[in-house]
């Protein structure tokens, strides 16, 4: 389940940062539009990007996403990617967001294949 505090930076259009583990280990931060349902932090890349590509070795995530008009207040998720959603369903998902963050059609190319990250949280920390 979701945290409420952690639910309401997720679904507001707050900036967040998802940090992945590179192959010797060490770590790669990448700013992010964020999102979540009542489970699931959900973080919305393509198939060809680093993210993704540093996911699939190893699921293990932290996700950190601040208030806009704070950044003092934060929270903090870690967790695993344990599901991926392709297709139709993660294209619309990268449209909501872009209303969400820009009020406007996504108009960025596609190279590869949206992709929805589902990040299962095991630590939920709220600094608010």
């Amino acid at each position: 389940m979701i945290d409420e505090t952690v639910k309401r930076f997720a679904q507001a259009a707050n900036f967040g940062t998802i940090a992945t583990l590179l192959k010797d280990g060490s770590p790669i931060t990448h700013v992010m539009w964020v999102d979540c349902d009542d489970e699931f932090i959900l973080i919305n890349t393509e198939v060809h990007r680093r993210k993704y590509k540093n996911i699939k070795r190893d699921p293990r995530v932290s996700v950190a996403i601040w208030d806009d008009d704070d950044p003092t207040e934060y929270v903090e998720i870690r967790g695993r990617v344990v599901e991926e959603v392709r297709g139709d369903e993660a294209r619309d998902h990268i449209e909501k967001l872009s209303q969400k963050y820009e009020g406007k059609t996504y108009t960025n190319e596609i190279v590869s294949e949206r992709v929805i990250l589902k990040i299962a949280p095991e630590r939920q920390r709220t600094y608010v």
